[in-house]
């Protein structure tokens, strides 16, 4: 997978696992923020609060370097840790995975813990839609109006999404491509005479 691009899922998915009584029920959730992720593990505590334990990990963004994961008094590493081994292994990101237990009175120790929620995790990724996606850049290139046909030109063969664009004596439009495009795309605009960017770089 290019550096430019990653997999997540498109929508909620759900599994279930069950081990000597003790149901599992499992949540893929899309996720962007550690504030959504705070929302929707609210949600599911609420929907399961008369469940044993709901563990969970979650990973984001694009370079996959912010995530958790939660045993919620489960024994260290049993649940928490095997949940987000899941999502690492299917190489996703922005993605919040839930396991809900339900003790069916047989302890399943330390092992079987461990097999049962990363069964449980996967079964949810396993039903999840996944997608990849890039990671954008946004260029802000400002001209004056003789160099429209020029830049308009660039636009048209490199084919960025055109964000807003602005038609006066100054003009300004805002474009955004795909991150490993986008020096091309500066270094093109650039050599249209009097053209100036003003950089921001958004993901997605």
């Amino acid at each position: 997978m290019a550096d430019d691009s990653y997999k997540t899922i498109k929508q909620v998915a759900e599994g279930y696992y069950t081990e000597k009584r003790s149901r599992f029920i499992s949540y893929a959730i899309p996720v962007r923020t550690v504030d959504e992720v705070k929302e929707r593990l609210e949600k599911y505590r609420k929907q399961y609060y008369d469940a044993r334990h709901v563990c969970w990990a979650y990973m984001l963004g694009p370079e996959r370097q912010t995530f958790r994961a939660n045993d919620d008094g489960e024994p260290s590493s049993t649940a928490g840790k095997p949940i987000l081994g899941q999502i690492n292994s299917n190489e996703l990101t922005d993605v919040l995975v839930v396991v809900v237990r339900y003790f069916g009175g047989v302890e399943l120790g330390t092992g079987g813990l461990i097999v049962a929620y990363r069964a449980a995790a996967a079964e949810a990724i396993a039903a999840a839609e996944i997608e990849e996606r890039t990671v954008d850049e946004d260029i802000t290139v400002v001209f004056e109006y003789p160099y429209l046909n020029g830049i308009m030109r660039i636009v048209k063969e490199d084919n960025p999404v055109i964000l807003s664009q602005k038609f006066e004596m100054d003009c300004e439009m805002t474009l955004r491509i795909r991150k490993g495009e986008a020096e091309r795309l500066k270094n093109r605009l650039l050599k249209v005479e009097t053209a100036y960017l003003k950089e921001r770089r958004a993901t997605d």
